[in-house]
């Protein structure tokens, strides 16, 4: 696995996950109070034996080059890095200084730092999925097969398939078609498979009868060089594969088990709480391949006369009496007085501690201090970092409609979000 260099793609603006990417890029969004969404796919790497990450970014990169800058440290010995390779404007000999204009424009403009002499295999991976993956099981079957190019792929019912790439199969496992997002009965038809050959894949087709692509690709390093420097594409799953499933022997390989694409508000508040659950679909705990993130030097956290029901809590947090937290995630830091409730939320917690004579200037000043303030009410709600939530505030919107709401504070999948940094006043209720 020494041989594999991983590229991670930071993704675009973002706008779909607005208001949590409107000061960080969406590797850069916090996961299960404690982690990054790009610890994902950095600690699959490290469990597989892959030490050699590249990080593709372009927008809003600070807070993600901070993180990984903190975390991810290889001794001298091992010669692993992760790197972050952020959009740059330079004397390229064809003059293109513009900034990445997909995936696979943005893989070709740093072709040069991750395909040396030592590099058999590239690894593309998405920044913003939660999964668990032994990458050595899929260079096995692109080694086995003689692949180009070898796809990461899951086995969805027809109802899944319409927001997900697509791919007809042979017996041999060789990809021979590929329909992206298709919408029409007739293009599923074109594609499906027969669950009996997914079955014989090692996995339970249960009626799942297609296969859709995860994002995940394995190129040999001289293929990738090479269909790179040979088109113009600027995006993979589009137009680079389906191009190259005509003229390479690209592989499918398959995979079972949880995957989720983090690509909307909705999908990020429903795979966030689904970790609270006793029967997770996600274990953060596996001892055998766990995930890594920011060693912190916090206090362990302080419940007095609190009542937690199926909720993750991080380190650092005072909550005091009275307090009821219910399906829901606590983070870093998270100072919540006494008799509020909390159901059904993501409260990301604060980057930092007040003072005790800053919490006393911000409560003058403000009306309420770092966290959530005595009495107030959170449902159905995500609370961004350093937010301020007056006592007998309501921060809850039954509304299923997207809107906007004072404060900056906007409905988004049904779901109430509170922006970094808000101050919501006590007594607020949204409007």
């Amino acid at each position: 696995m020494r041989s594999i260099s991983a590229v991670i793609l930071g993704g675009g603006r973002g706008t779909r996950l607005q208001p949590l990417t409107t000061h960080r890029s969406k590797p850069a969004v916090p996961l299960a109070g404690k982690y990054r969404l790009i610890d994902i796919p950095i600690s699959n790497c490290i469990n597989s034996g892959i030490n050699r990450c590249y990080v593709l970014t372009q927008f809003l990169s600070v807070s993600l080059h901070s993180h990984i800058r903190g975390t991810y440290r290889f001794d001298a010995f091992s010669g692993g890095l992760v790197e972050i390779l952020a959009a740059q404007q330079t004397l390229a000999t064809d003059d293109d200084t513009s900034w990445y204009q997909g995936t696979a424009d943005a893989v070709r403009k740093n072709l040069r730092y991750f395909t040396d002499h030592h590099t058999d295999h590239v690894l593309i991976l998405s920044g913003d999925q939660l999964y668990r993956m032994d990458f050595s099981a899929m260079l096995k079957t692109h080694e086995e097969s003689g692949a180009a190019i070898t796809i990461a792929a899951k086995p969805v019912h027809r109802h899944e398939a319409k927001g997900l790439g697509i791919m007809k199969v042979d017996e041999s496992g060789r990809v021979i078609g590929f329909v992206e997002k298709p919408t029409t009965n007739e293009q599923l038809d074109e594609v499906a498979m027969d669950p009996a050959w997914v079955d014989s894949l090692g996995v339970t087709a249960d009626g799942r009868e297609c296969m859709a692509s995860m994002g995940i690709y394995l190129f040999s390093a001289d293929v990738l060089t090479e269909t790179l420097n040979n088109s113009t594409h600027s995006d993979f799953g589009k137009e680079l594969l389906p191009e190259a499933i005509a003229n390479r022997h690209v592989q499918l390989h398959p995979f079972d088990g949880y995957w989720e694409d983090i690509g909307t508000i909705g999908s990020f508040y429903d795979s966030n709480l689904a970790l609270c659950k006793p029967d997770a679909p996600f274990d953060l705990g596996d001892a055998d391949a766990p995930i890594y993130s920011r060693p912190r030097f916090l206090p362990p956290t302080r419940a007095d006369g609190a009542e937690i029901k199926g909720s993750l809590i991080a380190d650092g947090c005072t909550i005091h009496p009275g307090a009821k937290i219910e399906n829901s995630i606590i983070g870093l830091r998270c100072q919540i007085g006494s008799n509020v409730t909390i159901r059904d939320s993501i409260v990301m917690g604060a980057d930092f501690f007040e003072t005790p004579e800053q919490v006393a200037k911000n409560a003058s000043e403000c009306g309420t201090w770092l966290g959530i303030g005595e009495g107030a009410v959170v449902e159905r709600a995500i609370v961004d970092k350093n937010c301020r939530i007056g006592a007998g505030a309501r921060v809850s919107c039954e509304s299923k409609e997207d809107l906007d709401l004072s404060l900056n504070c906007c409905v988004r999948d049904g779901v109430l979000v509170v922006p970094k940094n808000t101050i919501i006043p006590p007594g607020w209720s949204p409007k």
